[in-house]
Parts: structure tokens; C-alpha cells; sequence
């Protein structure tokens, strides 16, 4: 106890907040819950059961590093109850000898919801040539519950080796959906969307949207980043083009307070969204049911050995806790 407030004392000064710091999103109620001592009940989502509410969005292709990275997520999603996407599956496509680095259903356990994922232009080559069952083919190895359909036209447009789309990715999912028994996620790669996509998507009989806004990673910036000329310059405004997590939320919740009638019931709401204060708000407020999703700040730990990663998926934990005992929504 000695030492505990001799520290107290060396640290009282560095410890001051501003009152123009303070997080004006929450009321404090320190009076009206004892800690939390037990865990999250488990609820319905994309098909299957978590316990937290939070999704984990990999972004690892077929590598030996994807591999060992693909295992400690799926391993911590099903020690804790979260969802997974898995980063791009093309790669399966066109050399099986991958499938080692994202077959991980049986680490993930059969309860949480796990889906593949594969880019619009793909889906798009596919329904044109009549090949889009070979994704069925895909979830059926995998053992995923659905696929993640990625939408990324800025992404290829400055890819130097992209895929130009021939139709608007609405059509493509839209004739997916209707003609193929699949649950999909819809979900953009770092810039979110607007709202008259958002409607357009809530339409169609998909499992989710998710928003991959604006303030996480962007691909278009990932893009111009990789060009070697100084040409890319030109471009660089276009990855700061988008929609935040919090713009988005803000709209679907406009949206189905207009119009009740639509198809998709699910948000994961992700992008920038790099604390668990941050994905408790945007839940709480959507008027959808809803989870939250982070890629790179999982991915950052997964890289470690799988004790840095489920240390990380407890800190997760008990600040969710701690806010759904102590935090209410500011009006």
C-alpha cells in the first residue's frame, strides 16, 4: 500500500485532464452498477452466435505469414465470441495449395460466424462468365457461413494491375444475391459510402453492410502509395474521399427511420475504429442491429505470438464491460 501511493503522489500531476478533453459522447453513472464479473450473453449475428460484439476483418492474403496470423485470429474469435472475415480468398481461386493459410473453421469452432471474401471485380468476371457457383465451391471449403463481397472501384481504378468494372457494383451484387444461395456481407475498403449506396444495399437480401469507412485503412491510399512516378501526386485527394463511421451510422440510422421495409437487418460498423469506446458509441446509437469491426489494430497483435493477441482480446473485453456497466449515451 506504501509503494501504491508513493506512486500515486509521483504521478497525481501527470494524471490531470482538461475539462476540454473530456469525452462529451457519455454519461459517467458510477453510482448504479457494481463491476462486472460476468460475461456476455451470446446473441444471434450473421447466422451464427457471438458473445462480444465485435468482428474481426483480417486482411492477410495466401502467405506462410497469413497463415500463422489467420490461426491466432481464429483462435482468439472463438476464445471470446467474435466474428471473422477473412482477408481476400482470390488467391484460392487460382491455386488451392493456399487453402491451409484460410481453412481455419476448426480453430474458429462452429459457433461464431466465419465468411470468405473476394472483390467485386471478381464476382463481376464470374457472373459474366458463368463461373460465380465456383464461390459457392469456395464457402463450401472454407466451411464459411457466407462471403464478404468487397467493394473497391477508387482501389482499382489506381491499381496499376486493377480490374476496370463494366457495370455498377449494385447490379452485380443485386443478380449475386438473387441467384445464388449465399449470405453475403457487403463492405467497402477504407472510404465508406454514401447515403443513397446505403439504400441501395439495405435493399437487397443480404446477410450485412459493412461500412470500412473513412479513418481506418484506405486501399486508395495504399494504392498510390505503391506508385513509383510522381505522377501519383495528382491523385492523392482521392484518398481522402469518403464517409466516417460515425457519418455512416448517422445516415442508416436516417434511413430506416424513413423506411422500415428493408432486406438487410445487420451493420458491422468498422473503419477507424481503433478503441472499444469508440465501437461501443456507434453501436449504441445505430438503430440497426449492430457490431463493431477492426482489421488492422487485431492484424498489429496477431503478428505476435498468440499471447500479445488475447492479451489485447481481454483489455477489448473488459472495457466493453466496464462501459455497458458505467456509460450511457449522451441525448
Amino acid at each position: 500500500m506504501e509503494e501504491r501511493k508513493k506512486a500515486h503522489i509521483n504521478l497525481a500531476f501527470q494524471s490531470r485532464v482538461n475539462a476540454i478533453d473530456a469525452d462529451g459522447r457519455f454519461n459517467y453513472e458510477p453510482m448504479l452498477s457494481a463491476h462486472p464479473t460476468t460475461d456476455f450473453q451470446p446473441f444471434s449475428f450473421a447466422g451464427k452466435t457471438m458473445r462480444l460484439p465485435v468482428w474481426v476483418s483480417s486482411m492477410t492474403g495466401g502467405t506462410a505469414l497469413a497463415g500463422q496470423i489467420n490461426r491466432n485470429l481464429a483462435r482468439v474469435c472463438a476464445e471470446y465470441g467474435m466474428g471473422m472475415g477473412l482477408g481476400s480468398c482470390r488467391i484460392l481461386l487460382d491455386d488451392p495449395k493456399h487453402l491451409p493459410d484460410f481453412d481455419v473453421r476448426d480453430i474458429i469452432g462452429n459457433e461464431a460466424p466465419l465468411y470468405a471474401n473476394m472483390g467485386i471485380a471478381q464476382l463481376e468476371l464470374m457472373l459474366d462468365n458463368k463461373t460465380h457457383h465456383r464461390l459457392g465451391e469456395l464457402v463450401d471449403k472454407l466451411r464459411a457461413d457466407g462471403i464478404i463481397i468487397h467493394v473497391n472501384p477508387l482501389q482499382e481504378a489506381f491499381q496499376p494491375e486493377g480490374d476496370l468494372l463494366k457495370r455498377p457494383p449494385i447490379e452485380t451484387l443485386q443478380e449475386f444475391a438473387e441467384s445464388w444461395p449465399l449470405k453475403i456481407i457487403a463492405k467497402e475498403v477504407g472510404q465508406g459510402m454514401g447515403p443513397e449506396s446505403l439504400k441501395a444495399l439495405l435493399k437487397l437480401p443480404i446477410q450485412a453492410i459493412e461500412f470500412g469507412a473513412l479513418g481506418g485503412t484506405n486501399f486508395t491510399k495504399l494504392e498510390l502509395a505503391r506508385h513509383s512516378s510522381g505522377t501519383s501526386t495528382v491523385f492523392n485527394t482521392f484518398g481522402n474521399i469518403g464517409h466516417t463511421a460515425l457519418e455512416m451510422t448517422l445516415q442508416v440510422n436516417n434511413l430506416v427511420n424513413e423506411n422500415t421495409d428493408y432486406s438487410c437487418k445487420e451493420l458491422i460498423i468498422s473503419g477507424g475504429i481503433s478503441n472499444a469506446l469508440d465501437g461501443y458509441y456507434l453501436i449504441k446509437i445505430s438503430e440497426m442491429k449492430s457490431v463493431f469491426g477492426m482489421g488492422s489494430a487485431f492484424l498489429e497483435h496477431a503478428m505476435d505470438d498468440y499471447d500479445a493477441l488475447r492479451n489485447y482480446a481481454e483489455k477489448i473485453k473488459k472495457s466493453l464491460a466496464l462501459a455497458y456497466s458505467y456509460l450511457t449515451i449522451r441525448e
